[in-house]
């Protein structure tokens, strides 16, 4: 189970706001989506808890890029909704190139490279070209900064566990009653 709230800032405070991330393909879906729930450019802050194990914070202030932390970006990569987070430059990563994906569709006549009639080698499904630091490491990864003008400094978005943390940010907020409303 997963908890998304939106929280935007508005010249009254903060409104707390849940979401439903079922049509989110990208981070810049996630991105346009927060900035549908501001009022002018005002910071949007989209947080993300998926089952206790691990917590995401989107910030979107006006046509800026999102700023995005993750608590644990292997438990992350192991979701959807945090797959949407964790873009290749945020893992450091190059970006897949597209043109040579298409060249690797349909090789031999079928979809997924397989030999139609099944007798493909085992060893042929491994990627030679792939780095060992390819694998997403464990523990926090982004911007853990990016709430240090709201009041939470990055120490502390550092120590925060999935548990507490949704309800840590919307304290520093100041909007823990708006956030509980919408859990």
């Amino acid at each position: 189970m997963y908890i998304a709230a939106l929280l935007a800032r508005t010249e009254d405070g903060w409104e707390a706001s849940d979401t439903e991330l079922d049509e989110v393909e990208t981070l810049a879906d996630l991105a346009d989506l927060a900035r549908e729930a501001a009022s002018d450019d005002e910071t949007v802050l989209v947080c993300i808890e998926q089952d206790g194990t691990w917590f995401g914070v989107v910030r979107v202030d006006g046509e800026d890029d999102p700023r995005v932390f993750v608590s644990d970006a292997a438990a992350a990569m192991r979701s959807s909704y945090g797959e949407i987070l964790l873009s290749d430059d945020l893992l450091g990563r190059e970006p897949e190139d597209p043109a040579v994906l298409e060249q690797l569709v349909d090789l031999d006549g079928t979809e997924d490279g397989e030999p139609a009639d099944g007798d493909g080698d085992a060893d042929t499904a491994a990627d030679p070209d792939a780095a060992p630091g390819d694998a997403v490491r464990a523990g926090p990864i982004g911007d853990a900064d990016l709430l240090t003008d709201l009041g939470m400094e990055e120490k502390t978005v550092l120590t925060l566990t999935a548990e507490d943390a949704l309800g840590s940010i919307a304290d520093a907020l100041g909007c823990p009653d708006m956030l509980e409303a919408v859990r």
